[in-house]
């Protein structure tokens, strides 16, 4: 299995790696470690370039194979072989506007299940928008207005984002770990990464985020939809 590089650096924007395998018409790769978020949990897959003996290559599309691995699909094929070195550049705007988004989410979340005890139905990232449902049945024009505000004020508090990795069975011993409303961990996970927004949020989670809450910059709450009796959805865009 590759080295997920993004795992413990969210801001790391190139590496060299080693192909460990190659797709018989050398339109895809997969190395022996990556800085390539696949996707997953709502937020899309990481895009950018290979760079092999000079010549580019642009990432089309980073996603798991049915084995798990990461694969890395290029533009047009690759004169390498197995053992050959590369070297990888994420598309730095597209990962920090999906980061900025997923840290806003996680306050999102963490701030509705603190003041109204609702869990996450379902979510999902764009680079000019973002959403999340929630289990949440009140959905009046005055606590949509007060859930901005609150998010804004916790924005702009600074809250430090810290990222660490635990043992399965130590991870859940922390109290609502998992925000949805399906524990969505596989079994066979043996280790879970925790993202933290320190005074605010923790939970377990695989995508990128941010240093530090500021950095996510405003948020309006741009769209509401009721999704059913308990089903409330909440859409969010980010000023740059």
């Amino acid at each position: 299995m590759s080295e997920l590089l993004y795992m413990n650096d969210c801001y790391l924007r190139e590496f060299e790696a080693k192909i460990v395998d190659i797709s018989e018409d050398k339109m895809s790769v997969i190395l022996d470690k990556t800085a390539f978020y696949p996707g997953g949990g709502g937020q899309p897959n990481d895009l950018g370039k290979i760079y092999f003996k000079d010549i580019e290559y642009e990432v089309i599309l980073v996603e798991r194979d049915k084995e798990k691995k990461i694969t890395h699909k290029l533009n047009k094929t690759i004169n390498a072989n197995k053992g050959d070195k590369i070297k990888g550049e994420i598309d730095w705007e597209r990962r920090y506007k999906l980061m900025r988004y997923h840290t806003a989410l996680h306050i999102l979340c963490g701030l509705i299940w603190k003041e109204f005890g609702a869990s996450v139905t379902g979510g999902n990232m764009y680079l000019d928008k973002a959403r999340m449902d929630f289990n949440l049945a009140d959905f009046s024009k005055e606590r949509v207005d007060y859930i901005e505000k609150r998010v804004n004020e916790e924005i702009n508090a600074g809250h430090e984002v810290i990222i660490k990795t635990l043992p399965r069975d130590e991870a859940f011993k922390i109290p609502d770990l998992i925000r949805t409303k399906i524990n969505l961990l596989p079994p066979q996970i043996k280790e879970v990464r925790i993202v933290e927004i320190v005074d605010l949020d923790l939970q377990a989670d695989g995508g990128t985020h941010l240093k530090n809450t500021k950095e996510i910059g405003n948020l309006k709450i741009v769209e509401t939809i009721n999704k059913g009796k308990d089903n409330k959805r909440i859409v969010i865009v980010i000023d740059d």
